[in-house]
């Protein structure tokens, strides 16, 4: 029988060896999560490593891994952020040069604070997979360690040790869900619960964006599949690596696949009920639980791994944006209004009158139609919800306003 890539002692051997390095983060149950989805909820804060993720636990592994003459040369890696943050910082702490290849994409604040943490950052390509083979071609040139972020049973081995504090901070667990990308930590999960705890469910989530595990599951192997723009963009991998694939399939129970308006709306329900601020991949986790995808674990005592909280602070507020309107309390909507006085007056008063606050107001008198005497206008107003959106353009057509939501082309109303 062949011996599996990764073993449970080996990631116990990780938990010793690392321990000095990463923080053994904090599992707390959430009240409001447990309200909201019906399942109890812990969630595991890796988030809080000193990074931001739980890649540091794999980085940190591998680098203390290498033989005397790997060290001095240094290492290099192929990462969207995360990973590299990781290896740059526990290079610093180690004495190993890092150089990180990042694609373009890459959020500006991990480039830029891979760089502070004294690692030689190079962006390249549109993809990870331009990122990976340039990480590929300078290690054969400059004689450089390449550690593959998910790949490697040396960082498969550090993810693990995950789990192993899960086990010990939230007794009689009954599931965990876990972002899933390239698979490093879904596998290294897979092989402590496999081991110790077969009971628990592993539910593995990805964006439907880059859904490479799900199609890795329905070929039974790694396959390469487009990926397009994510707010999980540490997810953002084309095809899950071998030996990650080989460990993970075998251990999940599902795969739960997420759209961005999910995405969007659990960072919103992070921040606003876990105080968290969450990146995208991380919040993943609880965008499983939004909605009907997981009905099965209310109930049950579920883990959520919040593993990254590097979100890039020029693109938050449009996440938020985005998460308040698939909450639908940001409503937009286009309607007519008279163009002599008291027409405004009147679409505001029937706005006001319903409890909706307007944020925005544009007017187009230019190509407006035929009728002078009219103008269209584009409102952006704030609810308590989608109900209440609803009760409001309800008004508008109850007094008389054809109204047109955002996104939908048939009208509320007739405008008589």
């Amino acid at each position: 029988m062949t011996q599996p890539a990764v073993t449970l002692d080996d990631v116990l051997a990780a938990r010793e060896r690392i321990r000095s390095g990463i923080v053994h983060t904090p599992c707390p149950a959430s009240v409001p999560l447990s309200d909201l989805t019906g399942a109890e909820i812990f969630c595991k804060l890796d988030l809080l490593q000193r990074t931001g993720s739980f890649k540091e636990r794999g980085a940190r592994n591998a680098v203390m891994l290498l033989s005397p003459e790997q060290r001095a040369r240094g290492v290099v890696a192929a990462s969207a952020g995360n990973h590299a943050l990781g290896l740059a910082w526990h290079g610093r702490l180690l004495g190993v040069p890092v150089t990180v290849v990042m694609p373009k994409f890459a959020p500006l604040v991990k480039a830029s604070t891979c760089r502070r943490l004294g690692a030689r950052v190079i962006l390249e390509g549109e993809t990870f997979d331009d990122a990976r083979r340039r990480a590929i071609e300078i290690a054969a040139d400059d004689g450089l360690e390449r550690i593959h972020g998910f790949d490697d049973p040396r960082v498969i081995a550090g993810q693990g040790t995950i789990a192993l504090e899960l086990l010990e901070d939230v007794p009689d667990l009954e599931a965990v869900v876990v972002p899933t990308g390239g698979a490093g930590l879904l596998a290294g999960v897979g092989v402590v619960l496999g081991a110790v705890a077969p009971h628990v469910r592993i539910i593995a989530v990805e964006a439907a964006a880059s859904p490479s595990f799900s199609a890795a599951v329905a070929a039974g192997k790694p396959v390469s599949v487009p990926i397009r723009p994510t707010l999980a963009d540490g997810l953002a991998v084309g095809r899950v690596g071998e030996v990650s694939f080989k460990l993970a399939a075998k251990a999940i129970d599902r795969v739960v696949t997420v759209e961005e308006d999910a995405l969007a709306l659990a960072v919103v329900r992070l921040l606003e009920l876990e105080k968290s601020v969450v990146e995208g991949a991380g919040a993943a986790a609880l965008a499983a639980l939004l909605g009907d995808r997981c009905r099965d674990l209310v109930g049950r005592k579920v883990a959520l791994l919040l593993c990254g909280g590097n979100i890039d602070l020029t693109s938050l507020d449009r996440v938020i944006d985005h998460g308040l309107a698939a909450d639908g309390r940001r409503c937009r909507f286009t309607t007519r209004i008279s163009d002599r006085p008291g027409g405004m007056a009147r679409l505001t008063a029937a706005i006001a009158a319903e409890g909706a606050s307007i944020r925005e107001i544009l007017h187009d008198r230019s190509f407006s139609g035929p009728d002078v005497f009219s103008i269209a206008v584009q409102v952006t107003v704030e609810t308590s919800g989608g109900d209440h959106a609803q009760a409001l353009l309800a008004r508008l057509a109850a007094e008389g306003f054809e109204v047109h939501p955002s996104g939908s082309a048939k009208p509320i109303g007739d405008g008589n």
